[in-house]
């Protein structure tokens, strides 16, 4: 938790969130994924001054849990002194601890995204999926937060100016805004009015447009002129020498010959789930991705 320290910006942990987005379609499916289709509503989680705190904390856990499907968990939800946002002991269940940084007696407009990132610990715990280090799972859950509809809550808690900032979370907000970008690109949301933050708006709008850069790389036919001509050299080049090359500055596509000598094919990121498609570089033709079915239109 940045509380009035320096908050990082960018995207430093773009390659573990890209990791993350395709862990989460591998273990949950396609189908699943999309049970996620509705975010859960600022209404919902709406906590106000006069609110009792320790029922209105339990309310809004209870709302966490209804959006991660975690009907039989059950969240216990506490108050004390401690340096991070929130912690929760992941035991065997069904009763869940979750203890809250004190601070957050004063702020209750953002016991919802923290909440929302530790009943994800919760969800993730009883999946078995994880990743290696803290920080790489901080990641995950941080990215799993959002892109499965509550994670928008975290970013929202982002508030920064001349005096003071906070923000909740591993992810920088352009990171948080860039995942949030990629839910409401893949399920048809509109986050933009549910924001109180104007920071995490503009994180939002950031986010969203490096999130379109995604679907505008080639081999994709919506690339510009320059990563066409560019992919184009690139290709000669493959051709030409007849052996594989991987992705260049800039690029993320790969070239390999099928079976190490037969026809050139390339290889390049799903632009939704990010997993590696690999298809003949022949032309113009259309692709689908197994892992999240996004067809995709390319000029391989």
């Amino acid at each position: 938790m940045a509380n009035g320290g320096p908050v990082e910006h960018g995207y430093p942990h773009l390659e573990t969130v890209h990791a993350a987005i395709t862990a989460l379609y591998r273990r949950l499916s396609y189908d699943t994924v999309h049970t996620f289709d509705t975010s859960v509503a600022p209404a919902d989680v709406a906590f106000c001054d006069q609110d009792d705190l320790y029922l209105g904390a339990q309310r809004v856990a209870r709302e966490m849990v209804r959006q991660l499907r975690l009907p039989d968990a059950r969240m216990i939800v506490s108050f004390r002194e401690m340096q991070h946002a929130a912690s929760v002991e992941l035991a065997a269940g069904p009763e869940y601890f979750i203890e809250l940084n004190d601070r957050f007696r004063t702020h209750r407009r953002d016991i919802g995204a923290a909440l929302a990132h530790e009943v994800m610990h919760v969800y993730l715990h009883r999946l078995g999926l994880s990743f290696p280090g803290t920080r790489a799972n901080e990641i995950l859950t941080d990215t799993a937060t959002t892109y499965l509809g509550a994670g928008w809550l975290l970013l929202d808690a982002y508030r920064e100016d001349r005096a003071s900032s906070q923000k909740l979370g591993y992810l920088t907000p352009e990171e948080f805004g860039y995942v949030l970008a990629k839910r409401a690109i893949a399920f048809g949301e509109a986050p933009e009015t549910w924001f109180t933050s104007p920071q995490a708006y503009t994180a939002y709008t950031k986010g969203l447009a490096r999130a379109r850069q995604d679907e505008q790389q080639p081999p994709l036919t919506a690339a510009g002129w320059a990563g066409r001509r560019r992919y184009a050299k690139d290709r000669r080049y493959a051709q030409d020498h007849g052996t594989a090359t991987g992705p260049r500055p800039g690029g993320p596509y790969a070239f390999s010959p099928a079976d190490g000598t037969g026809p050139l094919r390339v290889s390049f990121p799903c632009p939704t789930c990010h997993q590696r498609i690999r298809v003949p570089a022949r032309g113009r033709m259309r692709a689908r991705c197994g892992l999240c079915r996004t067809v995709l239109d390319c000029d391989t």
